[in-house]
């Protein structure tokens, strides 16, 4: 994963160093920018956030809490036709969901558009940009290729009075959408396609969600985005791998117009299995109704994870887990749900949940009687306590624990045999009653009053222990069961002609109804995380209410990448 430990508590260094935070040790050694660290997570507000964004958030924000220094949140609001204040708000919520906080640096591209404005008009006056009439396709054409030089614009000779007039008339609205652009004049023989006269900006009659029909002239990104720094302040200016040929076009913005220059970095974007990171193809998904919304729990979003379950700080985990490096690679997303499991382990309470109910009948017990248990809350944090499960006569338990003739290693409920049930006492299966059709409905069973709290004071052994919910008090429950979203490890793996949704999962969503759970959990919000003894981790969904309790499964207990690191 391209890092090193490389542990000193004593100097503000952080405890593993990848090649961006060596790059801002170094830059501290020297004293580069007088020793202050600024960084800055700039997301376009053009759909909602997802773990490959979790990712740089925690990057930016991260390194400037173990460096003493500032990160700002700032949008980069370039693109009203694509851009929505819903996806604004989702962004701030999601990164405060993930535990980092800007203080009082929140920023809009959007709050700039004046200077960048006045800073375009230097660039004319210096004859380093002008106005195209080429339109999109034209000004493709003329780019040429990797290994044919481009070709020069018809107006890119225009006078520098010429391309003022005609570039204050495009801001006031003269000209319809597309018929012009400012361009850059750099050189279009540059080996990088990136230089050879970029478009600054283009004219589209779009309100924005911020600044309303104020403009009509947009800045693009590679224009925008150093100005956007320059203006903040910012040290160093993280981003992902794509932009690393963007950069001398970064640059030259920056020393053409002579104003104070950061340092751009490049890393590796996050690419995990079974999943697609592309903001056009999830909006794809969801205008499509592939999945039921943004915050679909099999969304790779922040807040598709957030409503499945996952925990902020097993997500700062993952993205501590996976490191930083300049090599684009592929993360197994049994990691990620190993950095989940850990975290859900140590923090969530335990309750029983029994997901398809079979109905057992204590021949033995009385009729009226329900008797409290002492059930502990968390194994892994002594501080969480018990609480109190009642048990009586008529109890559920999973229908996959019983089987009538079960082969030899098949431990637990069966005709004639005994099991302990979590917390109470050993039951003994006396008898299985069917329907007309032969399906098992009901079993009568017995208990041993000696046993309560599981232990049998004969010392007698049983080789299983079932959870289980009691009827007097049981809570009725729709319990959704989430797999992967694609069948494939690379979604976008397709034969020619074919699109990536042929690669859905139609058994992604299992929803089961008319499951049982304890009633400890009868007062539960959206968002509360459990363990459900034996059957997995799940998250209270924001569908409960009125009565009505819905529960996410977030993961099963079986750790997946445990296995492969044993393996390896």
């Amino acid at each position: 994963m391209a890092e090193q430990d490389n542990t000193n508590t004593n100097n503000g260094t952080p405890e593993r160093t990848d090649f961006i935070r060596q790059i801002v040790i170094d830059d501290n050694k020297t004293g580069k920018w007088d020793n202050r660290v600024h960084t800055r997570f700039p997301p376009e507000p053009n759909g909602y956030l997802h773990i490959g964004h979790a990712k740089s958030i925690c990057l930016n924000f991260g390194i400037a809490a173990e460096f003493g220094g500032k990160c700002n949140l700032r949008f980069d609001d370039t693109n009203p036709s694509k851009e929505e204040q819903e996806y604004v708000d989702s962004i701030v919520y999601d990164v405060k969901w993930l535990g980092w906080d800007w203080q009082d640096r929140l920023f809009f591209a959007s709050g700039y558009f004046e200077q960048m404005y006045q800073w375009a008009l230097d660039l004319i006056r210096k004859g380093a940009a002008y106005v195209c009439d080429l339109n999109g396709d034209q000004v493709r054409e003329h780019r040429g290729t990797l290994t044919q030089p481009g070709k020069e614009s018809p107006y890119r000779n225009r006078s520098v009075q010429e391309n003022l007039d005609l570039f204050e008339r495009m801001r006031k609205g003269e000209f319809p959408d597309g018929s012009r652009t400012l361009r850059a004049k750099i050189d279009m023989a540059h080996p990088n396609l990136n230089m050879r006269d970029p478009i600054m900006y283009r004219i589209m009659h779009t309100s924005h969600h911020r600044t309303g029909d104020a403009w009509c002239i947009y800045p693009t990104y590679d224009w925008s985005h150093g100005l956007e720094d320059s203006i903040e302040g910012i040290t160093h200016s993280i981003c992902t791998l794509e932009f690393e040929n963007h950069r001398p076009l970064y640059d030259w913005f920056l020393d053409q117009l002579g104003i104070y220059h950061p340092q751009q970095i490049e890393f590796a974007r996050l690419n995990l299995t079974y999943t697609v990171m592309s903001k056009r193809k999830l909006l794809q998904l969801v205008k499509d109704n592939f999945v039921n919304g943004w915050d679909d729990p099999r969304m790779p979003t922040i807040s598709g994870m957030r409503r499945r379950g996952f925990s902020p700080s097993g997500v700062r985990s993952f993205a501590k887990v996976i490191g930083v490096n300049k090599t684009n690679s592929t993360v197994d997303v049994a990691l990620l749900e190993h950095c989940i499991r850990e975290d859900l382990n140590k923090s969530s309470p335990r309750v029983m949940a029994v997901l398809k109910p079979l109905k057992v009948v204590i021949t033995n017990y009385p009729d009226d009687q329900v008797e409290w248990m002492d059930a502990v809350n968390n194994p892994e944090d002594p501080s969480a306590g018990t609480r109190k499960v009642p048990f009586s006569k008529v109890l559920y338990i999973e229908q996959d624990d019983f089987m009538e003739n079960p082969p030899s290693k098949f431990f637990r409920l069966s005709p004639g045999k005994e099991v302990r049930l979590r917390y109470a006492y050993f039951i003994k299966c006396e008898k299985a009653v069917k329907d007309a059709a032969g399906n098992i409905v009901e079993l009568h069973c017995t208990y041993d009053p000696a046993t309560r709290g599981g232990d049998s004071p004969d010392g007698r052994k049983v080789k299983a222990t079932l959870h289980w919910v009691a009827d007097s008090n049981a809570l009725d429950a729709e319990i959704r069961l989430y797999s992967h979203l694609f069948t494939k490890e690379n979604p976008e793996d397709t034969p020619e002609g074919e699109h990536f949704t042929t690669n859905l999962n139609p058994d992604s969503l299992q929803v089961l109804t008319g499951c049982k759970v304890e009633p400890h959990v009868k007062e539960t919000r959206a968002l509360d995380r459990w363990q459900f003894e034996r059957m997995g981790y799940f998250c209270t969904d924001s569908d409960s209410r009125n009565g009505k309790l819905v529960f996410n499964r977030t993961l099963t207990l079986k750790d997946t990448w445990a296995k492969i690191q044993q393996k390896g």
